[in-house]
């Protein structure tokens, strides 16, 4: 609730017109290569999952871990995982992007304050907006998953968080690139080329 509260608040503050049109186009392009490194993701899984349905098999034979409705959980916990990297990417985006229009902004008007605030309050939303989500999935492994495979239902999740983290922020280093929005869109409204000094 705090999370989506301070991304409502960001979204709210003011910035030039030409800032929050570079700033969508930028959205635009980050959620174009989202639905791109979903459907790379759905291949990837394809492929881990039946290493994933290999190794449990294999795994403890004729024993709980090799059951099929075990199997069967552990790959839902992790596409359950990777679901969860998916929207974190997809809201840190949207967040970001709000934020380093309204910085900019901010800076044009000289408010420093604002300048050091709203990259925070960013941040913080999209810190809770993760952890929240994390340990939500978690509580309910925990509270609807018997006892005895619960620890493989968390190894699943974890699988899958890391396989949709890792494809997602390495592939292209998308996360780094938003760090230089603010600055990009600084360079279009004056004019400053890409190799001038002050950027």
């Amino acid at each position: 609730g705090i999370s989506l509260f301070l991304r409502k608040q960001i979204s709210q503050l003011p910035a030039h017109k030409s800032m929050l049109d570079v700033a969508e186009t930028i959205f635009q392009t980050c959620r174009t290569y989202l639905i791109q490194q979903g459907k790379f993701l759905a291949i990837l899984f394809g492929i881990i999952s039946v290493a994933m349905i290999f190794y449990l098999s294999m795994a403890n034979e004729g024993g709980a871990v090799s059951t099929p409705i075990v199997i069967v959980l552990v790959l839902l916990f992790s596409v359950v995982g990777i679901g969860g990297s998916y929207a974190v990417a997809w809201y840190g985006i949207r967040v970001n992007t709000y934020a380093n229009a309204r910085t900019a902004f901010a800076s044009l008007k000289r408010r420093p304050w604002d300048v050091v605030n709203i990259p925070l309050r960013s941040g913080i939303s999209i810190g809770l907006f993760l952890i929240s989500l994390e340990l939500v999935m978690m509580v309910i492994i925990l509270l609807f998953v018997p006892r005895e495979i619960v620890g493989y239902c968390f190894l699943g999740f974890a699988i899958g968080e890391s396989l949709g983290a890792s494809a997602l922020r390495i592939a292209g280093g998308i996360f780094t690139k938003i760090a230089d929005i603010g600055s990009d869109l600084m360079k279009i409204v004056f004019k400053v080329k890409e190799d001038d000094h002050r950027d």
